[in-house]
């Protein structure tokens, strides 16, 4: 009898076993909902053009003001609400507006569609646009005093014009070498490097290290031999592979420093519309096994193994509720894994995500 019972014991334990699913691979993500907090003035945000985590795990965003229509502020109307908020915002971990900067007008090659934006570790801020005359690159201190620029406003020259830009979308800075690498981007078809120091052109390249080319070239192909517009991210992991979004492709392009091409991440190659591949954000653990996708035609954020390109995981759907995206443009990470998100359209707002497991490190 006691036998028995203890095989029924087992059986039953087997069977609780098979019944409970296996944990997905990697994090797994829920929103905070209330991150941000509010913010001050009566500030509403427009379009997220660009986000970035600096060394102290604060969130630097670069909002477009003028996405924001009469309907969406105090104009011709009593309310109160609203005003639109600064160009350049940072938040804390916690959520609170730490400092901010900028707008239309702020300087005289201020962006026209606010973009690219990073703070390196000796509190540059590096700013770009997507519009069609933004072809420059602007640093300022960390408080918004201007500093420098690389490039002019203009028409671009096309995308084998080493002095100025063309709606470079995202930047990355090789602290090693203290190079910028851009993707440039909205209208050009490459990836560039500048000096950081100097701002001098130092190499470019484009899909697959060629030389970068302007002929139009239709979307959605994974196989192409040239970047579609837009070129729409650089990231540059801590083994120093260089990871840049071929957004309309579905693709996210893997390089070395010196433009040899590596191999492609394929991101849900059957993705029309604008593409799967619009930002990238690691997974800091001690090999950044994950690579997060912002994938904004489909309105997910994609969890893919950085080695292989295999999705392991998504969180997020279409639509404008708390932990849903319309239109994710932005993606980062922080040191302790957490996610960040900005969304462009009429989505117009920054949300947390925050995962289940600590990176191990």
């Amino acid at each position: 009898m006691k036998l028995r019972s203890t095989l029924m014991l087992t059986v039953l334990a087997f069977a609780v076993a098979a019944a409970v699913p296996a944990r997905a691979e990697g994090p797994e993500y829920k929103v905070d909902p209330f991150w941000p907090k509010q913010l001050p003035n009566n500030w509403i945000l427009g379009q997220i053009g660009g986000m970035t985590v600096d060394a102290q795990d604060h969130i630097w965003v670069f909002q477009r003001p003028r996405s924001l229509k009469d309907v969406d502020l105090a104009v011709k109307k009593s309310a109160k609400c609203c005003q639109a908020a600064p160009s350049v915002i940072e938040f804390d971990a916690a959520g609170n507006v730490v400092s901010s900067w900028g707008a239309p007008g702020y300087h005289p090659d201020w962006p026209d569609v606010e973009h690219g934006i990073m703070v390196d570790k000796s509190n540059n801020v590096w700013l770009t646009g997507s519009g069609n005359k933004d072809g420059t690159l602007l640093k300022y201190t960390r408080d918004g005093k201007f500093l420098a620029k690389f490039g002019k406003q203009g028409p671009t020259a096309g995308s084998q014009d080493t002095t100025a830009l063309s709606g470079t979308a995202s930047i990355a800075l090789d602290e090693q070498t203290n190079e910028l690498f851009l993707s440039d981007g909205y209208f050009n078809h490459r990836l560039i490097v500048l000096d950081a120091n100097t701002m001098s052109f130092k190499r470019m390249w484009g899909a697959y290290g060629k030389q970068p080319a302007d002929a139009k070239l239709p979307n959605y192909n994974p196989k192409s031999e040239q970047f579609a517009n837009p070129v729409h991210c650089v990231r540059i992991a801590n083994d120093g592979m260089v990871y840049v979004c071929d957004r309309t492709n579905d693709r996210v392009q893997v390089f070395r420093k010196d433009g040899t091409f590596v191999k492609d991440l394929v991101v849900r190659p059957e993705t029309k519309g604008t593409g799967s591949s619009y930002d990238i954000a690691f997974w800091p653990d001690r090999n950044q096994t994950y690579l997060i996708v912002a994938d904004g035609a489909d309105g997910e954020a994609v969890i893919i193994r950085r080695d292989d390109g295999k999705e392991v995981g998504s969180f997020g759907h279409y639509g404008k509720q708390t932990g849903q995206f319309h239109n994710i443009h932005q993606i980062v990470s922080d040191s302790k894994g957490n996610i960040y998100t900005g969304e462009v359209d009429v989505g117009m707002r920054i949300q947390k995500f925050t995962p289940n497991m600590a990176p191990a490190k």
